[in-house]
Formats: C-alpha cells, sequence, structure tokens
C-alpha cells in the first residue's frame, strides 16, 4: 500500500492545528526540522514537536535536517515523534550509529536520509537495522522545489538494497511529488511519498491525497 505522509512545511504556521486536521485522511504527517547549518533555512524545534504531538494522534515522522542529530535524538523522541529521519552527510558514520541506537533506546522507529549527492550505497552499514530509507528528489531545506528525476535512479538502487538486506525496511521519497511525479517514484520502488504543495496548495485535500496514492 502506497502511503501519503503531508508535510508541514506548506501548512500555515500560524493555523497549524487546523492545517493538520485538514490531512487527518493521510497516513502519517512529515515534520522537516532545519537547523539553519545543514541546511539553508531554519523551521522548528522540539517546542513545537510537543504541540503538535498534544493536537494529533497521527503518526509523526520527523525529519531532522540537522547537523549532530545525535544531540537531538532524544529530546525530539521524548517530544513525541513516532519516527526520526536522520541523514548519512550530517555526522561521522560512528555518529550516525549512535544517533540510531538512540532513536532505538527511546522506542522511535530509525529512518536514514540520503541528499541528492549521496550514493544509494551509503545505506549499507546501517540497513538491517532501519525501519525506513528516505531518499530526497530535491536538495534539502525549501518546499516548492523542482523534482530531481535523476534521482529515480537512486530510489530503483535503495530499493534493490532493501530487498536484499532488509525487506520490511519503508521507502520514503521526498521533494517535488505530485499526481505527474508520484507514479514515477512508485514504479521505482517507493512507498510513503512525502507531500507539501500538492497536498496543501489543493482546493480539495483528502481528494488530493487519495490521488497520490494512485
Amino acid at each position: 500500500m502506497i502511503k501519503i505522509a503531508p508535510s508541514i512545511l506548506s501548512a500555515d504556521f500560524a493555523n497549524l492545528e487546523r492545517d493538520i486536521q485538514k490531512v487527518s485522511s493521510a497516513d502519517c504527517l512529515h515534520v522537516d526540522v532545519m537547523d539553519g547549518a545543514f541546511v539553508p533555512n531554519i523551521t522548528l524545534g522540539v517546542p513545537v514537536l510537543k504541540s503538535i504531538r498534544r493536537c494529533t494522534g497521527m503518526f509523526l515522522d520527523v525529519h531532522l535536517m540537522v547537523d549532530k542529530p545525535a544531540r537531538y535524538v532524544e529530546a525530539f523522541a521524548r517530544a513525541g515523534a513516532d519516527m526520526l529521519s536522520v541523514h548519512l552527510e550530517a555526522d561521522h558514520p560512528t555518529r550516525i550509529l549512535e544517533a540510531l541506537h538512540t532513536m532505538e533506546a527511546n522506542g522511535v522507529k530509525k529512518a536514514a536520509a540520503l541528499r541528492p549527492i549521496t550514493k544509494a550505497e551509503a545505506i549499507l552499514p546501517y540497513i538491517e537495522g532501519l525501519d525506513m530509507v528516505l531518499v530526497m528528489t530535491v536538495e534539502p531545506g525549501f518546499g516548492g522545489q523542482a523534482f530531481m528525476e535523476s534521482q529515480l535512479d537512486t530510489i530503483r538502487q535503495v530499493r534493490a538494497i532493501i530487498d536484499k538486506y532488509n525487506p520490511a525496511c519503508e521507502l520514503e521519497v521526498d521533494g517535488g511529488i505530485s499526481p505527474k511525479t508520484a507514479p514515477l517514484v512508485v514504479e521505482a520502488g517507493a512507498n510513503v511519498l512525502v507531500a507539501g504543495s500538492a497536498v496543501y496548495g489543493a482546493d480539495d485535500i483528502p481528494a488530493a491525497i487519495a490521488a497520490l496514492r494512485g
């Protein structure tokens, strides 16, 4: 089954609870955390995630686009994250392992994220312990960017690695997802689609979510 994860990066932050309720027919909520260091943008932190957790029972898929993410994993887990994604480019491999171990100790699902510059093989040291791999199809940092079709090869390669080493692992794609690009990433092997403007920019949000599922 294809899962849809609306990104609150495209929501109205002045009416965040309202906009979270608008996407209640989706499978989970994608929460982008940016620190202004790993990516050139700043979004939200632990206090906002705590507020989100209080106003929804949706599964919270929290994407840490932050430098040295091991420092923040426990705080975001305690704030209510159900899954945390850390970028493999954000620290030394031993510290990425530390972040993943901290997730497990705090009872949250574990995910590794790849920027477009990163090859699929980078997940090999971690794959057997992951619940999800996130492949970015834009450069992380800002919503509303154009889909990078070249990343379809990376998605296919990640799918092959997952199928070989950890078939239960999910494959999420984030960046430029729309009714036009969603079938491409699903064909390439993705089963979780992050969508921001394609959902929040629609006149009929439940219909937009259903259309992305296919």
